[in-house]
């Protein structure tokens, strides 16, 4: 198994889209400031996470989520709790 998740800083409110085979890990990571790109703004707290059947299909998803740059978008699938996009 494998999820698409999207975290939310609590210092400044921004996104930050990834995707993982162990989601606790890879939360607590981001929070341990492992992460270079989240390190600087870390405490992080889950909003959104979606199973996939494989990393490479997570992986493609988060992918596409990136390429959008869009917080709109964002928004609402953390607030629909779904992705509908297909890899």
């Amino acid at each position: 198994m494998a999820f698409v998740y999207i975290i939310k800083s609590l210092v400044n409110d921004r996104y930050y889209i990834g995707s993982t085979n162990d989601l606790k890990r890879r939360i607590n990571e981001h929070n341990k400031g492992v992460s270079k790109y989240t390190r600087l703004t870390k405490p992080f707290k889950l909003v959104f996470s979606q199973e996939y059947d494989s990393l490479e299909k997570a992986r493609k998803i988060e992918y596409k989520l990136k390429k959008f740059k869009n917080r709109e978008i964002i928004d609402r699938i953390v607030k629909e709790k779904v992705i509908k996009m297909g890899a």
